[in-house]
């Protein structure tokens, strides 16, 4: 009982990251430097499900109830994030005789530029930084905001799947959270990195220095895209379309289905794709693939022409699209940064939780699509060690 005690002492909260394509969960326990997976589990959404918005959040009810009931999560405290299609981000500049009035000139924005009501609605922003502009020094404000309706309603979802909600957080904060641990060395501090996380819908670009968010983009592209734009191209079904993509990706290495999925690409599927198929395949994603990458240097030149002297070192990818090697190549190719595929369970304790630990596919050496469940369940952390270590 005192062993039990000790070992989950530092339990966090349950980080849920419902996105439109699969459900993850995951609870850590943080002693110290260490941080051990706790419970961790993942329930993939079928496409049709999303068809229907009362369809989808039945589905997702009860598969968090399940995920709970199988996965031996501790307590029902948790932490998710409010959907990226909801969320509404953009920049403003204040100078220094505005900074007073930081309150009356988000109100201002919101309204005018997304037409929320900032009486009602949910705004919040982060400082990134000072920049110049002509013979002024002005700061700027990374502003996140989303209607009311919209948080009511994810709130009663969670309590509908019997979890009590202890925060709401934003994809590109828990995305800047699950790394930001790895950039605390003075060293490291003074670099630039890019975090992107390849969503189904949306990617989301985050700019991270000296342990600060300095800015922050959505794209509406993901990995649905690359799903169309082969079936488009090829006159097939979606279903059809995903399996010759992931028939693809098993060729060249990089699985993101469970082995023994069901529904997955067989390897009579791999040999029977003909090379005319797989040209067209390869070509359809390819296109996809040199979009995002043209928006992700449009986010790098946009960095670098703001902040001027700001060098960014290197761009991680995170998500389910970092193993799309296609994209990945396509941006080592056209930008002139290091590109690196995320590791965010990386030093991660996987062995030691008391309760299920089932990542899908089992792909330990990655993992990469966990990065925004692992930074929602971080949410609050550095402030209890901080004032543990007061105490």
């Amino acid at each position: 009982m005192v062993s039990w005690g000790l070992k989950t002492r530092g339990l966090r909260p349950i980080g849920l990251d419902i996105g439109h394509s699969s459900i993850k969960a995951i609870q850590l326990v943080v002693n110290g430097g260490q941080i051990s997976v706790f419970a961790a589990d993942e329930t993939r959404i079928e496409p049709g499900v999303n068809s229907d918005e009362q369809a989808r959040r039945s589905f997702v009810v009860s598969a968090i109830k399940r995920m709970l009931a199988q996965g031996n999560f501790r307590g029902r405290d948790v932490i998710s994030c409010v959907p990226s299609g909801k969320l509404k981000i953009t920049s403003l500049r204040l100078s220094e005789a505005e900074k007073g009035a930081i309150e009356q000139a988000l109100r201002k924005e919101v309204a005018q530029r997304f037409g929320l009501d900032p009486n009602e609605d949910a705004i919040d922003y982060v400082v990134a930084g000072h920049v110049r502009q002509g013979d002024e020094l002005k700061s700027e404000l990374i502003v996140f905001a989303t209607d009311n309706q919209t948080i009511k309603d994810h709130i009663a979802m969670l309590e509908e799947a019997e979890l009590k909600p202890v925060a709401l957080d934003t994809i590109p904060c828990a995305l800047f959270r699950s790394f930001e641990r790895s950039l605390r060395r003075q060293e490291d501090r003074e670099l630039t990195v890019v975090f992107v996380d390849v969503g189904s819908r949306f990617t989301t670009v985050v700019f991270g220095r000296g342990g600060e968010i300095s800015f922050v983009k959505q794209i509406p592209i993901g990995g649905e895209r690359f799903v169309q734009q082969v079936a488009e191209k090829l006159g097939i079904s979606v279903s059809e379309a995903e399996m010759l993509r992931e028939s693809l990706r098993m060729e060249r290495g990089f699985s993101s289905l469970k082995p023994d999925a069901e529904d997955g690409p067989s390897r009579e599927d791999e040999r029977n794709m003909d090379a005319s198929t797989r040209h067209a395949v390869s070509d359809a994603v390819t296109s996809v693939a040199e979009e995002l990458t043209r928006e992700v240097a449009l986010c790098l030149r946009y960095y670098t022409v703001t902040f001027r002297g700001k060098r960014v070192e290197r761009v991680v990818f995170a998500g389910g699209g970092a193993y799309e090697d296609i994209l990945l190549n396509v941006l080592r190719r056209q930008l002139a940064v290091e590109i690196e595929v995320a590791e965010p369970l990386r030093g991660f304790d996987l062995s030691s939780g008391k309760g299920k630990v089932s990542f899908y596919g089992d792909r330990r050496g990655l993992l990469c699509e966990w990065a925004v469940a692992v930074g929602l369940s971080l949410k609050g952390w550095d402030k209890v060690e901080s004032s543990t270590h007061s105490a």
